[in-house]
């Protein structure tokens, strides 16, 4: 069970990703789930749709369209109609936002701007799971959900040796500020800059070569009409 200083947060850690190419995610707390959904990433068959699957505490949810997959996790406590109805909500801002920009996104292209769309609305599922005051009402939503979400245990799409320990740490603040992963955030960031520092010295090559083309057009090849007027004129 939880602490009973922890307050419950329906939905954990998000990511939206091509293949195995996250392009953006964010988490509430810290831990080592992002292996597993690496992991999980790479065993996602190109025809799924939506799948649970039970990992120790915690389940992992996911729905692919138009070759992304939108993934999240979240206690088991919680059940599967708000992971997915939270699912749901991040897959359409998400193609308000970038269209089918996606198919061609590098990794963590979206993360700056969207990892903050993710963490609000984790923020606005938490409201909603804590309004939730029927319980009765609850349990039954939950029954008709699990009649039509596959929910299977981790170790159907794990090899054997590739099960590792999950760790989530209760205890972090759960404002926390956007997650990103610094590595390829700066790699990214550095791939940009040089792609930038070329275009600007290509085109400062261009510049110089025009004038060069026009100065010697009216010099000459040696500048010799440009040197022979200064040198015949009045004192």
């Amino acid at each position: 069970g939880l602490p009973n200083n922890f307050s419950p947060m329906p939905i954990i850690y998000a990511l939206i990703a091509r293949g195995t190419t996250v392009l953006a995610e964010h988490t509430t707390t810290s831990g080592n789930f992002t292996t597993i959904t690496r992991r999980l990433l790479e065993k996602i068959p190109a025809d799924a749709e939506k799948m649970s699957y039970v990992y120790d505490a915690y389940v992992f949810h996911y729905v692919v369209h138009d070759g992304l997959v939108f993934m999240c996790m979240s206690d088991e406590e919680t059940g599967t109609r708000q992971p997915f109805s939270f699912l749901d909500a991040l897959k359409s801002r998400w193609f308000s936002a970038y269209g089918n920009r996606g198919a061609t996104a590098l990794a963590y292209g979206m993360n700056e701007d969207f990892c903050n769309v993710i963490s609000r609305q984790m923020e606005q599922h938490s409201y909603q799971a804590a309004s939730e005051v029927d319980t009765i009402s609850r349990v039954r939503v939950e029954i008709d959900e699990v009649k039509s979400v596959m929910v299977q245990n981790i170790e159907r799409v794990l090899e054997r040796g590739e099960r590792i320990e999950l760790l989530v740490d209760k205890t972090d603040n759960l404002n926390t500020t956007a997650f990103a992963f610094r590595k390829q955030s700066v790699s990214l960031r550095r791939a940009l800059w040089w792609k930038n520092a070329k275009l600007v010295l290509a085109l400062a090559g261009i510049v110089v070569a025009i004038a060069l083309v026009i100065v010697m057009s009216a010099c000459g090849l040696t500048f010799s009409k440009c040197m022979s007027h200064k040198s015949t004129a009045p004192p």
